[in-house]
């Protein structure tokens, strides 16, 4: 493990949403409120806990979510995140309270054990989510816990080449530099998926890396059930998706460090990582690795007709394996279904176009038809206050209020948006 020394200014606090007390209040109760209410508690127990919280922001600035709480607030997060189209099973998310682990050695050797827990001996991936502890009061004073800067547990290293280009993953190229500065040493002999050790951020803004344990990655080598000159590239992918750079947002309470895994859709691998021209830019290769250019005119296609055959080899190889992954159509389906379910609950689901439906036959799938809007809900996921945490506050449209309250609900919020575009 090596650490950089050096104190600048937080990137935590530049990321983080910046809630007056009047918005943290607000975001508090209206969440005791829905806890209560999906839980099904009594309405004295949600009075004396409504009481028991505003108490403690008065006083504080902050206050802390029971184990049930933060649970609850983790599982609603997921739901209510726009980007995500596999949130059919955001209740059989396990939250994990990991609060009172506050060191960058604590915190890797919980991922050590959060990446062994997500995979079952057969392959099979559980949902997981560990919480570490919260920011206190305004971002903007005093410091914070401890954050992962990776973005996720387990990435491939992105090494820049002297005659230009990147063996590797180029989205890593940054990250992969921080760590060899940091005192990390790469393999001798330096390949394209090559896993980088976790970057955490301590307290004091000190930056150590820290390598997994080997047995805790398990990796897919990619293969095509027909095409066996595909396996030549030498391809293979991590099994668990775990993103570790987010922040939760749950009533009005940051958790800057509470990194979630679920399981893969295949076009995440071939058609992004994989095909994407700023990723590994592959179709080229498979392109020749599947013949298309052998006594054929151009094609204007081949890029489509690659793509296919790479997600067929990412699905072949992950059930051959038997690690849990689904295909495109199965989760625009699953989707399709969670938005019924949320109906028939009387909730408006969130949901971000441009996310949901699938880069691969996008308009075969059910989603492509489906309107949608971002409805900002809190609680939730979101990587800045620059970009998809500007807009997340409390949303009353799904309530039953008079017109007043309607009206006062449009103007506090174009106050809040207002303000929060200061910054």
């Amino acid at each position: 493990m090596g650490i950089d020394t050096a104190i600048h200014s937080s990137p935590l606090r530049r990321r983080l949403r910046r809630l007056s007390r009047s918005e943290r209040r607000e975001e508090a109760t209206a969440f005791i409120d829905q806890f209560h209410r999906e839980q099904e508690l009594s309405e004295r127990e949600r009075l004396a806990r409504r009481l028991e919280v505003v108490r403690s922001l008065d006083r504080e600035d902050h206050y802390d979510h029971t184990p049930e709480e933060l649970a609850f607030g983790a599982r609603v997060a997921w739901r209510n995140h726009s980007r995500c189209i596999g949130r059919l099973l955001w209740r059989s998310l396990e939250v994990f309270d990991c609060r009172s682990i506050r060191s960058p050695e604590g915190i890797a050797a919980r991922m050590a054990d959060h990446l062994r827990e997500s995979i079952g001996p057969g392959g099979a991936i559980r949902s997981i989510i560990s919480i570490f502890p919260p920011m206190r009061g305004n971002s903007s004073s005093g410091g914070g816990p401890c954050v992962i800067e990776s973005r996720q547990v387990v990435q491939y290293a992105g090494y820049r080449l002297p005659g230009g280009g990147v063996l590797g993953d180029p989205i890593t190229v940054e990250a992969t530099a921080n760590a060899i500065a940091l005192g990390w040493l790469p393999p001798a002999t330096r390949s394209a998926f090559d896993v980088l050790p976790l970057l955490i951020r301590d307290e004091r803004e000190r930056r150590s890396f820290h390598l997994l344990p080997e047995a805790t990655i398990r990796e897919v080598a990619i293969e095509h059930p027909v095409h066996s000159g595909l396996a030549d590239l030498g391809l293979r992918w991590y099994a668990v998706p775990c993103v570790s750079s987010m922040i939760l947002t749950i009533g009005g309470i940051e958790y800057p460090c509470a990194p979630f895994n679920g399981h893969y859709m295949a076009t995440e691998i071939a058609s992004r990582n994989f095909g994407d021209v700023r990723r590994y830019d592959l179709l080229p290769a498979v392109r020749e690795r599947l013949g298309l250019e052998a006594g054929s005119p151009y094609d204007p296609l081949w890029r489509d007709r690659c793509l296919l055959e790479l997600n067929r080899a990412v699905l072949h190889s992950f059930a051959k394996a038997g690690v849990t992954i689904v295909d495109h159509h199965t989760a625009s389906e699953q989707f399709m279904l969670f938005m019924q379910r949320e109906s028939a609950e009387g909730r408006t689901a969130s949901a971000d176009w441009g996310w949901i439906v699938p880069p691969q036959a996008s308009s075969a799938c059910p989603v492509f038809h489906l309107k949608m809007a971002d409805r900002h809900l809190v609680p939730n996921y979101y990587d800045s206050r620059a970009t998809d945490g500007a807009n997340l506050g409390v949303n009353y449209d799904d309530q039953s209020r008079c017109p007043f309250r309607r009206a006062v609900d449009r103007v506090r919020r174009r106050w809040r948006l207002w303000r929060r575009s200061r910054y």
